[in-house]
């Protein structure tokens, strides 16, 4: 079993009467969902993910204490603690005393602090470009059963993707990278025997190729261990077996250069359905400056390429 359809089950069965009976006071403020850290909470648990912070659980999200004071998420706490310690044969873990916990009672703030550095998500430009994606990720993911003011949803809202400037600028700079490891220093790293550096541009270059599928697909790059199973969801999925391929090794170097190339085509593509490019040079470099060259605030364009990366 999924640990969302756990967890939804979980607070159906027990959840929904433990509020309804004994916090009648918070219906029209709080939140109740899984989202967070956990690969539960995308949705790439599989039997393996079970052998460790896995368990039927939710998240009580609830405002600042302005709202709801502390007392109240005490009791609210203690109440969420005495629910079943096993369901549907999965076993809860103790609830940690100090921090550290996935589920339970979660004030809103605290949890947007965590993830986006501001207690409320509102962001500046410059807070984009600086957040770790798989934190902005971790912000909006999983699943709300309930959200009774409508606030914390219109919050996630607000944060589910990078602005397109934004976005534009990553996406440049990572197409520069692609370019310069995979296109040019590759074959110069090859030619003079400097077979490490060879390695590390080709690990450069699947890297910075993985994140801009993500940015040509709009989605957040997911923590490392995710990236290859959440690129599958992508419109630029095809490129996971040749980029798998090509960080597997086993390779001449011929067929790494024709790989790599292969890869580059397959970007230049996506970006001419997207409009981004009208140029046909094969050249990732010269496609990343005409990336840049669409980004229409001045202030944003004129930073560095490599500003977003």
């Amino acid at each position: 079993m999924k640990g969302l359809e756990l967890a939804k089950r979980f607070y159906l069965e027990y959840g929904t009467p433990m509020l309804r009976e004994q916090f009648p006071q918070l219906e029209g403020m709080i939140a109740v969902g899984l989202a967070g850290s956990g690969s539960e909470c995308f949705g790439y648990d599989d039997d393996l993910s079970q052998d460790h912070d896995f368990e039927p659980g939710f998240c009580l999200f609830i405002p600042g204490e302005e709202q709801v004071d502390r007392p109240t998420a005490f009791a609210l706490e203690r109440a969420y603690e005495r629910l079943p310690r096993e369901f549907l044969g999965f076993r809860r873990s103790p609830q940690k005393p100090v921090g550290g916990n996935r589920h339970g009672v979660i004030r809103i703030p605290d949890f947007l602090l965590e993830k986006t550095g501001t207690p409320d998500g509102q962001l500046e430009t410059r807070d984009w470009f600086y957040l770790p994606e798989q934190a902005l990720a971790e912000a909006t993911n999983g699943q709300l059963f309930r959200d009774d003011s409508g606030q914390f949803t219109a919050i996630r809202r607000g944060l589910a993707y990078l602005p397109e400037e934004v976005r534009l600028k990553k996406l440049a700079g990572h197409l520069l990278l692609m370019g310069q490891a995979g296109q040019y220093n590759y074959p110069r790293c090859i030619a003079r025997g400097e077979l490490g550096a060879a390695r590390l541009a080709v690990h450069e270059f699947a890297g910075s190729a993985l994140h801009a599928a993500f940015l040509l697909g709009r989605r957040y790059l997911p923590y490392y261990k995710w990236q290859f199973r959440a690129l599958r969801e992508l419109p630029l999925s095809v490129l996971h077996q040749p980029l798998e391929t090509l960080l597997n090794g086993g390779l001449s170097p011929e067929e790494t250069t024709l790989l790599i190339e292969k890869i580059c085509k397959k970007m230049e593509e996506a970006l001419q359905e997207q409009q981004l490019t009208t140029l046909r040079s094969g050249e990732l470099e010269r496609q990343a400056y005409a990336v840049n060259d669409r980004i229409a605030e001045p202030n944003i364009r004129n930073l560095h390429i490599l500003y977003g990366v």
